[in-house]
């Protein structure tokens, strides 16, 4: 169960950054059910990278709330491939983002922070208190200190001028909509597509990077959706709040699970020439469920069912690639 919110949506304007996104989609669903105005733009419609594209989003349309979800993102290659510009346009959507909030007069500013900022060897589960406490595994730092910046300027910013914000932080999302294009792909659409193609073609093996040995806490994405808005309506602290599923799974049990859900009845072979990234993660959601009431409820093998099931009914969109 989760509070309801003091907050009424009805009738006020909220602008969603990434709102047309995975996770977007889902945010801007759930305010437009409860009476929300929601502005969406897209990135060719309002490039946040851009000085004052966001200030004069902002002074267009006069929202009380920014939900900053637009993001660069991608799984393990794509973080090893683009570092530098994972590194620069999250940091810089971000930053633009938070200053022209500030300077229209925004009631409330929502940033969605990432797990990739802990540090490597964090001690699980990964309690907020942890995230300063060492340097993020090597293939998602660009990102990752992009994204703890973030949290450095909402607390400059509440702190100097008493600008409001809440900071979540969410673990690994996965569920219908996922991007599948294979640039970008994490590691649940990634291991649903090979599973897919090799079952139809008929294949007797597939190769997973890694030793699956790591391990990752999934959240399906309208658990994730459900929280940031049970936040936009009630925290307003700059101390970060995680969101995450508390179970941890191996790489191998997500790729096991995955073979069976498909139906793909052949060996997964272990690449450990690449790279395994965090070698273990779970967040402590205690506080999100003390703060906000909210905890996770989708089973992860019925997540992934809805995700396969999404993606074979949606092939073409799953698999176009980013813009």
């Amino acid at each position: 169960m989760t509070k309801q919110g003091a907050l009424s949506w009805q009738g006020r304007t909220v602008v969603v950054t990434g709102g047309n996104g995975f996770l977007g989609t889902k945010v801007v669903d759930r305010l437009r059910k409860l009476g929300a105005n929601v502005i969406a733009p897209r990135r060719r419609e309002a490039d946040l990278t851009q000085v004052g594209v966001a200030e004069q989003l902002f002074s267009e349309h006069r929202p009380s709330h920014v939900i900053h979800l637009a993001a660069r993102v991608g799984g393990i290659g794509y973080n090893q491939v683009a570092p530098a510009q994972l590194y620069l346009d999250n940091l810089m959507m971000g930053t633009l983002t938070i200053e022209a909030a500030r300077a229209t007069g925004v009631e409330k500013t929502v940033i969605l922070g990432t797990v990739c900022s802990y540090p490597k060897f964090t001690p699980v589960p990964f309690r907020e208190q942890s995230i300063w406490d060492g340097y993020p595994e090597e293939t998602n730092a660009p990102y990752g200190i992009a994204k703890k910046a973030l949290l450095v300027h909402a607390q400059v910013n509440e702190a100097q001028y008493g600008q409001q914000f809440a900071f979540v932080i969410p673990t690994n999302l996965y569920g219908p909509g996922d991007k599948f294009h294979e640039s970008v792909s994490h590691v649940i659409p990634a291991l649903i597509k090979k599973c897919v193609e090799a079952k139809e073609r008929g294949d007797d093996k597939v190769q997973v990077w890694g030793t699956g040995t790591a391990s990752r806490d999934y959240l399906y994405a309208d658990d994730a959706a459900e929280a940031i808005v049970l936040a936009a309506e009630q925290r307003t602290s700059t101390e970060p709040i995680n969101l995450g599923n508390n179970r941890e799974v191996t790489i191998r049990e997500t790729a096991e699970t995955i073979a069976r859900v498909v139906g793909f009845a052949g060996e997964l072979v272990w690449d450990p020439s690449k790279p395994d990234g965090q070698p273990r993660r779970r967040v402590d959601a205690s506080r999100a469920e003390q703060e906000l009431g909210w905890h996770a409820h989708t089973d992860f093998e019925e997540g992934i069912r809805n995700t396969v099931t999404w993606y074979l009914a949606n092939r073409a969109e799953a698999e176009k690639a980013p813009e």
